[in-house]
């Protein structure tokens, strides 16, 4: 197979991803996909820090806006969509760069991970989120490793979304999730990826972090959760329970005050961050620039051309 030269700039949030893939791709005719599982979603602007309407015109972007918050959408739909754009991209002679920040995109990818749908089942899902309302997140961890000691080993205690899952899969299939994706299909979309990893201090990101959630505070994202949930968007729905999303809904139900809402935004982001940070050492091939020294740019977009040459060659 002849495989097709991607580039993705990957790294924590708040390191500095978006303003970089901006001047990447006005330098090498290139195209950006978003690999940012919130960022899919319409109406979530501010909370996902999406690049303006203006910038898109100018820069054309995908995997934006492509969903409701109260729309399933899987890591399958993501690695069908997003491969068939960057497709796309090809063949209008440019280059697709992807980026973000949501490491089990990039799996399904460019990694040949399982991206088949698996079932799934409202009242299975409702059943282990009460379980894990009414009695402790740890609870419903612990569940989880007597059944899947794999999978509960890869997912932090506190994860309910993905351990809810996992059990989910578990009660519908009879099978433990680790099992399934050891042996289930796998998809290869032909791309041959070099990750360009942004990195910075931990104490410069958190300060970047803390600065980029007061600006949203002050930019209308209280006003864009209270417009989501007046229109029947609120935390039933995934997207939602995520970070920033869910403080300000209990701040508009009166269960926190807005300066405790970013507190505690601030608090869960950080902790994201160092996720993120572990998560990413493993990827590979991977250049890592420290962008608290330079923006690295010259550096950045030469190694782009040398791995494009390379793959080319090899092809």
């Amino acid at each position: 197979m002849n495989r097709q030269p991607v580039v993705a700039l990957i790294g924590a949030t708040a390191v500095g991803k978006t303003a970089l893939s901006l001047s990447v791709a006005e330098k090498l005719n290139a195209e950006i996909i978003s690999v940012d599982s919130r960022q899919v979603y319409r109406y979530m602007d501010v909370g996902t820090d999406k690049v303006t309407q203006s910038l898109r015109r100018e820069i054309p972007h995908h995997m934006i806006d492509i969903s409701d918050p109260d729309e399933k959408f899987t890591v399958s739909d993501f690695a069908e969509r997003a491969s068939k754009a960057a497709s796309r991209i090809y063949a209008r002679r440019k280059l697709p760069v992807f980026v973000g920040g949501t490491p089990f995109y990039y799996n399904a990818l460019f990694h040949a991970s399982l991206n088949e749908d698996l079932p799934s089942d409202d009242d299975v899902r409702g059943k282990y989120e009460a379980l894990a309302n009414s009695q402790g997140a740890e609870l419903l961890h612990m569940r989880l490793a007597e059944v899947d000691p794999a999978t509960a080993e890869k997912l932090h205690k506190n994860d309910v979304q993905r351990v809810t899952r996992a059990l989910e899969i578990w009660d519908l299939t009879g099978k433990a999730p680790s099992q399934i994706y050891s042996e289930g299909s796998k998809r290869d979309y032909g791309f041959d990826v070099l990750y360009i990893g942004l990195s910075r201090s931990r104490q410069e990101l958190f300060e970047r972090i803390e600065i980029r959630l007061e600006q949203e505070y002050h930019s209308g994202f209280p006003e864009e959760v209270e417009w989501l949930m007046k229109n029947g968007f609120d935390d039933r729905y995934t997207p939602l329970k995520g970070l920033g999303y869910k403080e300000l809904i209990d701040y508009h139900r009166g269960k926190l005050k807005l300066d405790e809402a970013l507190e505690i935004s601030i608090s869960r982001t950080k902790a994201f961050c160092r996720r993120q940070q572990t998560w990413f050492k493993k990827f590979e091939p991977a250049i890592w620039f420290d962008m608290s020294e330079s923006n690295h740019e010259e550096e950045i977009i030469n190694a782009i051309r040398n791995h494009i040459h390379k793959t080319e060659d090899a092809s």
